[in-house]
């Protein structure tokens, strides 16, 4: 019944989101309002005035299970324009983008709250790390070698990384200084709840170092054999893209420090929603139309897969992406399954597509999109 409710409501939308597109295409000269920083207490509010209620997925989450999410980022940058805001999903994979994007504003959705909890740890890590290698150990709870160089290459330190021995001592005073300054620094009124979560992140990251990987069900590492060799934290650092460049947010100081200057200027926003619910992306992209800016990318992950499962979520799913505000240039970031698509890298278990958002918005008018797969007849 509430499906149902839902889609009655939202079958207005593809006129409404044509409207806007129009209206869009006039202002779209227009200089964007989007501010250079925001205050603290704006961006806690940002942050649950755009998120729906907690929802479920069958896993945490920790990190990416995709090898070759930066396969498509030389393509990416000459497609998308260099003025726009990013949208991702779920966790760090979304800083390699954003750092080869460099865009005026990202936000970051996701189902669980967890996610969001997980962002706001990395913020703190961030905020409060110099540099990469600083950042690399603090995240796993190692304390730094006192002779590693800050010039170190990414292969090294993540292998430096790995062979030091956990420090409890020190993670213990790192969790404590992150937390600290999420409440007290940044003054974000965190609940205990909130906090704890943070606890069993970080400490997921610590126990395991950088070969943790994509991590189902609570303190169940996601790797070997079974769940088809998912790649570790180092492996995801250290891949490159289709040019065989180096693109991870580790990869290299610059990559880092823009992430760490977005960071402090809180302008990295993460959020929780459901693609398809009634809310978080339609106030996104409320936000971002009332601030004259448009969306430049969209990372979906595999999220359609999903969605696709239920007969009136991936409707309300491309309802809700047309009424952002798009233009010619806006891409969807997708994973598909390797069986979709010849290999991309040696190592990986999908591929990764760019596929034009406007295309898709078309089809669906059309009634061209059936089944899951036909999304990816539009892409690249």
């Amino acid at each position: 019944m509430q499906h149902a409710a839902r889609s009655r409501i939202h079958r207005i939308v593809p006129t409404v989101a044509a409207l806007l597109a129009l209206a869009w295409s006039a202002t779209a000269g227009a200089q964007s309002t989007l501010p250079e920083r925001y205050a603290d207490t704006t961006f806690w509010r940002m942050m649950h005035e755009l998120s729906e209620p907690n929802g479920f997925f069958r896993s945490d989450n920790l990190l990416s299970n995709e090898n070759s999410f930066q396969w498509v980022v030389p393509t990416l940058q000459k497609m998308t324009r260099t003025d726009g805001v990013y949208l991702g999903v779920a966790p760090e994979q979304n800083f390699t983008f954003i750092a080869a994007l460099k865009p005026k504003v990202a936000f970051i959705i996701d189902i669980r709250r967890g996610n969001l909890l997980a962002h706001l740890m990395y913020k703190a890590l961030f905020e409060t790390s110099p540099n990469r290698v600083e950042f690399a150990f603090k995240l796993f709870g190692r304390a730094k070698p006192p002779a590693l160089s800050a010039a170190i290459g990414v292969e090294e330190l993540m292998a430096t990384v790995a062979s030091t021995a956990l420090d409890t001592a020190f993670a213990r005073r790192t969790l404590t200084g992150l937390k600290d300054h999420l409440t007290r620094t940044r003054g974000f009124p965190l609940s205990t709840e909130d906090l704890d979560y943070i606890d069993y992140v970080f400490q997921s990251f610590a126990g395991v170092g950088p070969g943790l990987r994509y991590n189902m069900n609570r303190g169940f590492s996601g790797g070997g054999r079974q769940f088809g060799g998912m790649p570790n934290y180092a492996d995801l650092m250290t891949e490159t893209d289709s040019l065989g460049t180096q693109r991870s947010y580790l990869a290299n100081d610059e990559n880092y420090r823009v992430i760490k200057d977005m960071q402090e200027r809180n302008v990295i926003i993460p959020f929780t929603g459901d693609f398809a619910g009634p809310k978080a992306l339609r106030a996104f992209g409320n936000y971002v139309r009332d601030n004259k800016a448009v969306v430049a990318a969209i990372y979906v992950s595999n999220v359609e897969q999903y969605l696709w499962q239920d007969p009136n979520n991936w409707r309300l799913y491309y309802e809700n992406v047309a009424t952002l505000p798009t233009d010619s240039t806006t891409m969807f970031i997708r994973s598909a399954t390797q069986g979709y698509m010849r290999q991309q890298s040696m190592n990986s278990r999908q591929n990764e597509l760019l596929c034009s958002v406007q295309s898709h918005l078309a089809a669906f008018r059309r009634g061209e999109l059936r089944e899951y797969y036909d999304v990816f007849r539009l892409c690249k």
